[in-house]
């Protein structure tokens, strides 16, 4: 076994189960969440075949340092992280809508561009721009969340109002969160030598209030840029060097495969699972500064996970 894709614990008190895309969560009470960060990885909406090694121990410490280094901003939901793929933390009623930050015209947000339009979720965006392009001031594009196997859609701020998909005053309040989250991020970004280019930030409500939930400037949740070498690759129309899972969805792409009807996933080689894996350490690595540690998949992992959470989750 070199990854874990799939997750069956029975822990005391459970109350009910959800599997997400990458994530398996786990109900204790209907007051707790258990989080295991497994290895399976989604592009374009869609599950891949196969996992990639250390990638949920390199998305949940990313994560776990990330949402303590942000407290100041706004509560989150983290309790403790009682093992390498696991985070603990209170159980949120999620808001259904994901707040995408942006500070540059990249991915998604360039193909649309790319495309002719020049509003992306109702913020004009002024022509002339270029691929990888810096935006005066980041911009907020929201989607909403899908159901189990959907897709995210763009939305607008004043369509999320006019649906009451989210209060106006509770919609302003995560707005204004998620730009402050995406400067705290730049500035730790910064520190290290890289550019946060855009991010995923998704909210609940506990006992009323606002509340920062799931990851937080993860590869899976976040593109970041090299600073070195930036504005030089830019000025002459060259890729960026970039950490994130967009180099995973290019791949995808220049195989035939952007998760539309009828298209076939490419095989997954060693070679190409490898390299995967590699890219998220590498990005843990310039992302924290510290030397990643990889926890072995021998044949008691998920022994040690079940001890170490319900170790934890008896302490509460």
């Amino acid at each position: 076994m070199d990854s874990i894709v799939k997750t069956n614990f029975d822990f005391k008190n459970l109350t009910g189960v959800y599997n997400g895309k990458v994530r398996d969560v786990y109900f204790i009470d209907e007051k707790y969440m258990v989080m295991v960060a497994t290895d399976r990885i989604s592009a374009f909406d869609v599950v891949l075949p196969r996992g990639i090694p250390y990638k949920g121990q390199v998305l949940n410490q990313i994560a776990s340092q990330f949402l303590d280094r942000t407290t100041d901003i706004v509560k989150n939901w983290k309790i403790a992280c009682p093992d390498p793929m696991v985070t603990i933390g209170y159980k949120c009623c999620p808001l259904p809508v994901e707040m995408i930050v942006r500070g540059y015209l990249t991915g998604s947000s360039w193909r649309t561009y790319k495309s002719g339009a020049r509003q992306i979720c109702g913020v004009d965006i002024p022509d002339g721009m270029r691929e990888h392009q810096r935006f005066d001031s980041p911009i907020v594009t929201p989607t909403t969340k899908a159901e189990v196997g959907g897709h995210d859609q763009d939305i607008s701020k004043e369509e999320i109002i006019a649906q009451q998909l989210v209060p106006a005053d509770i919609y302003n309040q995560i707005e204004e969160i998620s730009l402050k989250l995406f400067e705290r991020g730049s500035q730790i970004a910064a520190e290290r030598g890289l550019i946060l280019v855009d991010t995923k930030y998704e909210f609940g409500l506990l006992n009323g209030e606002v509340c920062l939930m799931d990851e937080i400037h993860t590869p899976d949740s976040s593109r970041y840029f090299y600073k070195e070498g930036y504005q030089e690759r830019f000025d002459n129309n060259q890729p960026q060097r970039q950490l994130s899972k967009e180099f995973v969805r290019e791949w995808l792409m220049a195989n035939g495969f952007q998760g539309r009807s009828g298209e076939v996933v490419p095989p997954m080689t060693d070679e190409v699972v490898n390299s995967i894996s590699n890219r998220y350490i590498e990005l843990y690595e310039a992302v924290t500064g510290n030397k990643f540690v990889k926890q072995p998949y021998d044949e008691g992992v998920y022994e040690r996970i079940e001890e170490n959470v319900k170790n934890m989750l008896q302490r509460l």
